[in-house]
């Protein structure tokens, strides 16, 4: 299947996907699930009361690492990564000069540098905007095609994970461990897109595949895009695309609380600077 010559993808657990006769869609360049057999409204109670499993593996990651990563990270990005200790993570974004949003993402400080999540759509767009900045003796390198995700989701969660891995999942929100699950060494985020206890789980092609298989065996449903939506709605969590791109700033869309601004500037600082100051006339609203 092509879309304007562009290729649509397809995950790790596209097949599992088919064999559980989900509705396929195109959704950033992949074929992703939007719904299961059971039904949206059966998929988003099951995340809201007991626990979900979601594929996410169109999503990009990157490494930066080398000296002057975090030099790097604090150019391009608005939240202070300064912070960040080993094993912790942060939602951030990064700005044009004008304040626009180039993209909203995550990053994870690991032992040897930085790991960066960004959304699907904005891999390569995001990927040419970094590297423009990176300085000498810094290695930014793109690792989506490497590295699959799928997210667990729920108030059941850690209990139902907890019989596939030996670590602790008791972990504070926006940390992550390397861990072994299934058999397969693997990233444990406590993180979602959702606003119930989950984690995130970053594998192989080959691990995600036994994963996904193993926990919806023992009670994981999975849960398509049309969910997903509709949990992160709810909880005003922003998407690109939608409700944030590069027509609006940070403040506009309500991303004050990530946005440092008594640490060095960063790309798009000095118009933000000036929004705050003046007020913006905007504002992007839950209703």
């Amino acid at each position: 299947m092509e879309i304007l010559d562009n290729k649509i993808q397809k995950t790790a657990l596209y097949k599992s996907h088919k064999m559980l006769n989900a509705k396929m869609v195109p959704f950033c360049g992949f074929e992703m699930p939007i719904s299961y057999p059971d039904g949206i409204q059966s998929e988003y109670y099951s995340v809201r009361n007991g626990v979900g499993i979601f594929d996410v593996s169109h999503m990009g990651e990157f490494i930066i690492n080398g000296p002057n990563a975090l030099q790097l990270l604090q150019k391009v990005t608005i939240n202070d990564v300064s912070k960040l200790d080993v094993g912790q993570a942060q939602y951030s974004a990064m700005c044009y000069e004008d304040g626009g949003i180039v993209d909203d993402l995550i990053i994870y400080r690991k032992s040897d540098g930085y790991f960066m999540v960004v959304n699907a759509a904005n891999i390569q767009k995001d990927f040419d905007w970094i590297n423009q900045y990176v300085p000498n003796g810094t290695q930014l390198k793109n690792i989506s095609s490497d590295i699959s995700l799928v997210a667990v989701q729920g108030p059941r969660s850690r209990k139902l994970l907890s019989q596939f891995t030996d670590i602790d999942l008791v972990m504070p929100f926006y940390s992550f461990k390397e861990a072994v699950v299934c058999g397969f060494s693997v990233m444990v985020s406590r993180t979602g897109y959702t606003g119930e206890l989950g984690f995130e789980i970053y594998a192989s092609e080959e691990a995600v595949i036994t994963i996904w298989d193993e926990l919806i065996k023992v009670g994981a449903q999975p849960a398509g895009l049309a969910a997903r939506d509709i949990l992160r709605l709810e909880m005003s969590y922003c998407l690109y695309g939608n409700d944030i791109d590069e027509t609006i700033n940070p403040l506009e869309a309500g991303l004050g609380w990530i946005t440092s601004l008594d640490k060095e500037k960063f790309i798009g600082f000095d118009r933000i600077q000036q929004e705050k100051k003046v007020g913006s006339k905007r504002r992007l609203v839950a209703f």
